[in-house]
């Protein structure tokens, strides 16, 4: 192992008291185009799912809003009933009009409801991370976060999470709640919400990024990472992963893909040893950093 490693951080972290491996898998992709019904191959989908259980992997991504409904239910399908320490996360909060349309809606009793058919689709009695998918602005925050600390005291969430929130956001959250995770899209070509990063680090809360290869753009041939990547023996996804891995020990990236080659190639990426100096020229040679995207 090379002695000056950017963070010495274990392949486990706990997510609450949660020992969850770092590299986990998400399944916004095991849906149809636009994220909208089923895909092509549902076999396919729910067995890249039994794959990365059995590589490893211990945190499963997922949302109501993917199909919708279309990735929980392939979950509980696959892996139900689950193996012991795996760490399913969901989320609610978010409406669908059609393939690529998505609107928050965070009234108290529509979360409560998320929350229920969660429960119901993935056949679990505690669902282990829930986020509030979006903050509605229309909503009070205190009021959407009240009913998932409520369901928290009834039994139904273990941990409550943030998904695509600001610095301030966190911080008002973090009065109200203890927040065990934030999900932001973060990469290493897209690195806005970085102060949202650092609270992370500060207050030992997980940061889940979405999105950890720009949903497949750092992965083209001919891009900056494809010549880097070379100099590793790795491919562009794997070094992009490895560099959110060695970027901050609170880091949890979730690289989804409906292809179980691909996922194999994915779970490398903890084997590749980065320097410091590795990392920030990494991060100097892609450096966009464009404005968040609306999903």
């Amino acid at each position: 192992m090379t002695a000056d490693k950017q963070n010495s951080a274990p392949n486990v972290l706990p997510v609450g008291e949660l020992p969850t491996r770092r590299l986990g898998f998400g399944s916004m992709q095991l849906t149809g185009p636009g994220h909208w019904g089923a895909p092509d191959n549902p076999q396919q989908a729910m067995q890249v799912l039994r794959d990365a259980v059995d590589a490893g992997v211990t945190h499963i991504d997922t949302a109501d809003a993917y199909g919708p409904f279309t990735a929980e239910k392939y979950i509980r399908k696959a892996l139900h009933p689950y193996p012991e320490g795996l760490v399913i996360a969901t989320k609610g909060g978010l409406t669908r009009q059609g393939p690529g349309k998505w609107a928050p809606c965070g009234r108290p009793e529509y979360l409560r409801q998320c929350v229920e058919m969660s429960l119901r689709r993935l056949q679990v009695e505690r669902i282990d991370l829930y986020y509030l998918h979006r903050i509605d602005p229309a909503v009070p925050m205190e009021d959407q976060l009240a009913v998932l600390s409520d369901m928290q005291a009834e039994g139904k969430i273990h941990h409550i999470g943030l998904s695509k929130v600001d610095i301030g956001h966190v911080r008002k959250a973090g009065e109200l709640i203890d927040v065990a995770a934030v999900q932001n899209k973060y990469n290493v070509s897209n690195r806005v919400f970085e102060e949202v990063l650092r609270h992370c680090e500060i207050a030992e809360i997980a940061f889940v990024p979405y999105a950890p290869l720009a949903t497949g753009k750092l992965t083209e041939p001919g891009g900056v990472l494809d010549e880097l990547a070379t100099k590793y023996s790795a491919t562009p996804a794997q070094l992009a992963l490895a560099w959110l891995l060695h970027r901050s020990p609170v880091m949890m990236p979730i690289p989804g893909t409906s292809c179980s080659t691909h996922l194999h190639e994915n779970l490398v990426a903890v084997q590749i040893d980065l320097t410091r100096e590795d990392v920030t020229a990494i991060g100097l040679a892609i450096n966009d950093n464009p404005a968040p995207s609306p999903v």
